[in-house]
């Protein structure tokens, strides 16, 4: 086990809705200082405010680590304007910021220059390349990354990924992302040695989003109002697919797109629905109205009840299964179990493999009558699914 007693403060960059969550877990590990940084004083004030609340349900319900308690947690945190301040005795950073590459390649090469020589540099990207990350960084085997899932306090997964990552700041990012607290039990962290757009789970889920986009569309066309398509889902999941873009952000969502879009697949584009609302500044819980309607306290102002009867569960998993078999053709991990895990820690649901080592068959069938309709080549079976030959590889 790697030695980290010499990580005493903690700085996460960002305190939107994953950086505020980040620096909660932090707090919850007992690191001796945390510092959250924004460009934004009310900004930060939220994100305290956020985390306060947060600390203090985790406490009334009895699941704050032992002798921990709210206020002497928040007396730990720190709320920064500048960056040179913030991060000069870090020992640990954090970056949360938005998913632009330029933004993040910009702020790295500060971070080199700022932060002591010692410090991990930790990027919370979900889709990105770590080493075009720390393109302009002075110390590429510093960086390295690390990302979590929403709600970050709830779900156990940290995919911890290199890039031009040395194996001493990989142990240590795995150490230091052990010791952040999960309240669904021991927290995950999955090892990649190999980047790739998405990494396991965002690359696995990120065609469902292309389909929930597609779906927009065809219920806006309809005039079937859009907040129904989550009604489809209702028996999947404690939130619908259109709820939790709204909480993450649709602007997140559609850099996301627009990512995989370059990477991948012009097959990716976000679609007209997705754009049409982030043109508007209609970004979902942040701003009271996305896809869904929000009140001030983020929490929804309703759950349609009455279903859009547009979506299909096997074409749903069809889509998911598929891109895991690419994962698996690339060398990117070894083994679907892998790959079942961290979905199971990153979302509490179930991967795609058990099924669809029953339904393969059936479901290259929806992916063609898929591709048929919308057009969207890449969404053809890959060689492993259509074959079933995944099945060997457990």
């Amino acid at each position: 086990m790697v030695d980290i007693s010499h990580v005493k403060q903690i700085a996460v960059v960002g305190a939107g809705t994953m950086g505020r969550e980040i620096t909660e877990v932090a707090l919850m590990a007992g690191f001796e200082k945390v510092n959250m940084i924004d460009i934004s004083s009310e900004i930060l004030n939220n994100a305290r405010d956020y985390i306060n609340k947060g600390l203090s349900k985790i406490e009334q319900k009895g699941k704050l680590p032992s002798n921990f308690t709210t206020a002497l947690l928040m007396k730990k945190l720190n709320l920064n304007l500048d960056l040179k301040e913030a991060v000069a005795e870090a020992d640990f950073i954090i970056e949360a910021i938005p998913e632009k590459l330029e933004l993040k390649q910009e702020l790295f090469e500060k971070l080199g220059h700022l932060s002591p020589s010692h410090s991990i540099l930790a990027t919370n990207t979900s889709t990105m390349s770590i080493t075009k990350i720390a393109e302009k960084c002075n110390r590429p085997d510093k960086v390295v990354g690390m990302h979590f899932f929403i709600p970050v306090p709830l779900l156990r997964l940290i995919e911890i990924i290199k890039g031009k990552t040395s194996e001493e700041t990989m142990e240590i990012a795995i150490a230091v992302g052990e010791r952040f607290p999960s309240l669904k039990g021991k927290r995950k962290c999955v090892r990649i040695e190999k980047e790739s757009p998405g990494f396991i789970v965002n690359r696995v889920m990120i065609p469902t989003s292309v389909y929930i986009s597609w779906l927009l569309d065809k219920a806006m066309d309809r005039g079937i109002p859009l907040e129904n398509i989550d009604a489809d889902f209702a028996y999947m999941h404690q939130m619908g697919p259109c709820a939790k873009w709204d909480y993450l952000g649709l602007d997140i969502q559609m850099d996301t797109l627009k990512y995989f879009e370059k990477t991948l697949s012009p097959d990716f584009a976000p679609g007209r629905v997705l754009q049409k609302l982030v043109k508007e500044g209609n970004l979902g819980r942040k701003t009271g109205k996305g896809i869904c309607e929000w009140t001030e306290d983020g929490k929804l102002k309703r759950k349609s009840s009455e279903k859009a009867n547009l979506f299909d569960v096997d074409l749903y998993m069809a889509l998911q299964l598929n891109e895991a078999c690419r994962l698996l053709e690339e060398g990117v991990v070894k083994s679907y179990k892998e790959i079942d895990e961290a979905i199971l820690a990153a979302f509490d649901i179930p991967g795609p493999f058990g099924p669809g080592k029953r339904n393969y068959e059936k479901w290259c069938k929806k992916l063609e009558d898929f591709v048929e309709e919308s057009g969207k080549s890449y969404f053809l079976p890959c060689e492993l699914m259509r074959t079933g030959k995944f099945k060997n590889m457990k």
